[in-house]
């Protein structure tokens, strides 16, 4: 049912004053199927499933032929239409979506219910666009929530041939509250996550220019609400040229996560920046420096410092220290894939600041690519982490030459629409020879 036409307010009398007629109170099978109704709807977030839903509900409650849901943008404009009694989708799809004008629009202008006995003859009225079937009596209802109006719910035409009552209106009305709460809170659940993401986003840094290294990075919220995580990476020249990269993942997901692993990361940050040791002592001083917290952060991480050979054309060296995170992966130009996954694991930061941290070695031959990532890239509930980075590996394979954004994007995209988690990806690769 197109937007495109349809209603004046309550049913006229002979001589031109409106007038509605006491109703009957609603009986028990029609109050019965209306809290069916709204039980339904209010059964999951506002998708567009739920949507359709809702406009089901509607025409089965007061047995219309046709009925249709329009919601409306931020600014007033018609962004999706949902229909029901047009089983022909193509003719759907050829009428697109209400212009805004026409006695549908007056939903909108007046935010009040419409009822009208005869739709062709009403003045506003503007006509019905090719195929589109032919409506007689039309019902509509804004969808509103303090003042803000959301859409439009309308019906057309009853089964029985009646017009519509005064009844039909009060169930209307009320599937249309339980729905423009559903849009709203679907809106808002929107906002919310944009905005967290959008602060999630701030906190991590730009990447300086590491050359000739190449670096690239990606973070990805996790899909639902709480997307604020404390997921991370880094990168910088240490005063003495070599270049310091981690990537770690503060414990939980919520509002004090991402805070948590701003301090931390700045933390590391000044540590790592002070002396210039190896990474091992500059996590064992971290470990120490969260001791002044009452309620240390938890955190795993990888702390990498890449030094070139001092010879002509020497090659690189990847220093790290791993605190019970996931494993580098190195990928050679030749598509030869190996994790960096040392016996001395060390155990999170935030612990136990007693735990000796170690410091491991591997050379970084020409070409090659070092992963650092989160956990969320290779974790999926209900699979085996050793999937998830065999899986990885074979991706990163077949990528070996490609270039790091797309490599990058690649990994990413591979998790499909959904991230149970939030993801760091860091990539850096050295020049060919």
């Amino acid at each position: 049912m197109a937007h495109h036409t349809p209603g004046d307010g309550p049913m006229p009398t002979g001589d031109g004053v409106s007038a509605r007629p006491p109703q009957p109170a609603l009986d028990r099978h029609r109050l019965q199927r209306l809290l069916d109704a709204v039980l339904a709807i209010t059964a999951d977030t506002g998708t567009r499933t739920v949507l359709h839903r809702i406009v089901e509900a509607a025409a089965d409650l007061v047995a219309a032929r046709y009925g249709a849901l329009g919601v409306l943008d931020e600014g007033g404009e018609v962004v999706d239409l949902i229909t029901v009694g047009i089983d022909d989708p193509q003719l759907c799809a050829s009428m697109g979506l209400p212009q805004g004008h026409g006695l549908l629009h007056s939903l909108v202008d007046d935010m009040q219910p419409l009822r009208v006995a005869d739709v062709c003859a009403h003045p506003r009225s503007v006509g019905y666009p090719p195929g589109h079937p032919v409506m007689r009596t039309l019902l509509g209802v804004p969808l509103m929530v303090r003042g803000t109006v959301y859409g439009d719910l309308y019906l057309a035409d009853k089964k029985d041939g009646m017009p519509f009552t005064g009844d039909d209106e009060e169930l209307l009305t009320a599937v249309a509250g339980a729905a423009s709460v559903s849009i709203e809170n679907a809106r808002l659940y929107e906002h919310l996550k944009r905005t967290a993401e959008h602060f999630q986003r701030r906190l991590l840094p730009v990447l300086p220019d590491l050359a000739p290294l190449q670096v690239a990075a990606r973070y990805q919220p996790a899909s639902e609400l709480p997307r604020l995580g404390g997921d991370w990476y880094d990168a910088m020249i240490l005063p003495d040229g070599a270049t310091c990269v981690v990537v770690g993942d503060v414990t939980g997901h919520d509002v004090e996560a991402a805070p948590l692993m701003g301090q931390l990361r700045n933390m590391l940050r000044a540590i790592a920046f002070d002396r210039g040791e190896p990474p091992g002592p500059v996590v064992s001083r971290l470990d120490k420096a969260l001791t002044m917290f009452e309620d240390p952060p938890i955190a795993t991480l990888v702390l990498g410092r890449i030094e070139r050979g001092r010879e002509q054309g020497g090659e690189y060296t990847l220093g790290w220290s791993n605190a019970g995170h996931p494993p580098p992966l190195l990928v050679g130009a030749d598509g030869t894939t190996q994790y960096l996954a040392p016996a001395r694991h060390g155990i999170p930061v935030g612990i136990d600041a007693s735990v000796p941290r170690f410091t491991h070695a591997h050379p970084l031959p020409p070409g090659s690519t070092l992963l650092l990532f989160t956990d969320g890239l290779v974790e999926r509930r209900g699979r085996d982490i050793d999937a998830g980075l065999d899986e990885l590996a074979d991706q990163a394979a077949r990528l070996a030459t490609a270039p790091l954004e797309e490599l990058c994007d690649a990994l990413i995209a591979q998790n499909g629409p959904v991230f149970d988690d939030d993801v760091a990806v860091l990539a850096l690769r050295t020049p060919d020879r």
